[in-house]
């Protein structure tokens, strides 16, 4: 048994298909092919159930292959022990974003970290959170960023930055009052997003407010929103973010909520316990830094960036 047959089980069980999985490993699929049956005879036990239509593992497979998961992780973990005590920032890093945070991050984080660390292959996928932490859980991810406060055995989470929300409101809504506080957003006349804007530490919780009133709807993004609230009247909740991508005449439509701290989200980047590269995570923190708005930033990240 070696550790490309164990990557090459690892594969077939990704793709679930010969020929992606053969490619992603640069072999032929007569090559895998015959790999796989090696390795099943040295096991004496059948890995992959196999047909014209599919590949799907045994119950005995997932097992071998949650193993060959964890024996790679753990072999990839000296070349990183290595690189990491040489100070080196290389390779390949796989990181996750929420598609709630992508928008206003993504655009100017990949730039950054194009032109700061142009040895590094970067790869980039949007995740909700709950498919994210089982992705670090099996070492398909090196990192994720998402909103704080999903837990998961094995994962660690690091505070980032901390968004304010803003409430948006109609053109030719009557209560264009100053400041908004909690009590001032009547339930009947809000839009929410299904996701974004369910704030965990607010005083005033939107997800909860489904119940109340007849006009609550639950739209794919926040730009929808603000479209719904432009033509339709009422209001709805923005992120601090979003205000760039709004035109002047809009901008004149937000106003802020009194207590910021009721009405916020927290940023956190999320790894494995065991995960070691603390210069690559550095890289995410360094990026971030150079873009986003003042005060934003964990004051901590600030200072000393991640330790592990």
């Amino acid at each position: 048994m070696t550790l490309q047959q164990l990557k090459y089980i690892v594969a077939i069980d990704r793709y679930r298909n010969f020929a992606k999985a053969a490619d992603a490993c640069g072999i032929s699929q007569p090559t895998l092919s015959a790999m796989l049956v090696k390795l099943e005879e040295e096991l004496d036990v059948r890995i992959f159930e196999r047909s014209n239509k599919s590949v799907t593992p045994t119950i005995a497979g997932e097992k071998i292959i949650r193993q060959a998961e964890r024996a790679i992780a753990e072999a990839e973990r000296i070349a990183e022990l290595v690189s990491e005590d040489k100070g080196d920032v290389a390779g390949e890093f796989n990181l996750s974003v929420g598609p709630t945070i992508a928008p206003y991050v993504l655009p100017k984080f990949i730039r950054h970290y194009i032109e700061g660390y142009p040895q590094v292959k970067l790869s980039i996928r949007e995740m909700k959170a709950d498919v994210m932490l089982s992705e670090l859980q099996l070492g398909h991810l090196d990192a994720g960023i998402a909103i704080s406060g999903n837990s998961r055995q094995g994962i660690l989470e690091v505070p980032l930055y901390t968004e304010k929300f803003m409430v948006y409101l109609a053109e030719d809504c009557w209560r264009k009052l100053p400041v908004f506080k909690p009590e001032n957003l009547e339930h009947e006349k809000m839009w929410i997003m299904k996701e974004a804007q369910c704030l965990r530490d607010s005083a005033f919780s939107f997800c909860k407010a489904r119940t109340k009133g007849n006009r609550v709807y639950e739209a794919g993004s926040i730009e929808t929103l603000i479209r719904i609230v432009d033509e339709n009247g009422g209001f709805t909740i923005i992120p601090e973010m979003h205000l760039p991508f709004l035109t002047d005449r809009q901008r004149e439509n937000v106003r802020r909520i009194e207590g910021d701290y009721l009405s916020q989200r927290r940023v956190s980047l999320y790894i494995r316990e065991d995960y070691i590269r603390q210069s690559m995570l550095n890289t995410i923190t360094k990026t971030l830094l150079r873009f986003m708005p003042e005060g934003m930033m964990e004051e901590r990240i600030m200072k000393y960036g991640v330790k592990l």
